[in-house]
């Protein structure tokens, strides 16, 4: 008996450690909902440009929430600030975005 209790305290450890799929600076295991910076220069941005990655069940990823599809969403040259936003839903859906500002 103890031998399936070792096993399924194994696997619990497993997905709750599965269950932030997207990275923050804060854990939230049923629901985040963060917002930090990356980057930042002197400059001051008027535009803004966003990009961002899904993660479904932290077993399929897709999107691009590179700084350069965020500068070309928002039709930017010159970046002033990076920052990022995350979401997470009990681990079942993610999302990372990149948001940036400048000219």
């Amino acid at each position: 008996m103890t031998k399936h209790l070792k096993l399924i305290a194994a696997g619990l450890v497993l997905f709750v450690a599965g269950c932030q799929p997207v990275a923050s600076p804060v854990i939230g295991l049923i629901y985040l909902d963060a917002k930090g910076p990356i980057a930042a220069t002197q400059a001051t941005g008027m535009r803004e440009g966003k990009a961002c990655a899904q993660s479904i069940l932290a077993l399929f990823a897709t999107g691009d929430a590179s700084i350069e599809a965020a500068k070309r969403a928002g039709g930017i040259q010159e970046v002033a600030s990076v920052d990022h936003h995350s979401t997470s839903i009990l681990g079942i859906y993610g999302e990372f975005c990149t948001i940036v500002r400048g000219k």
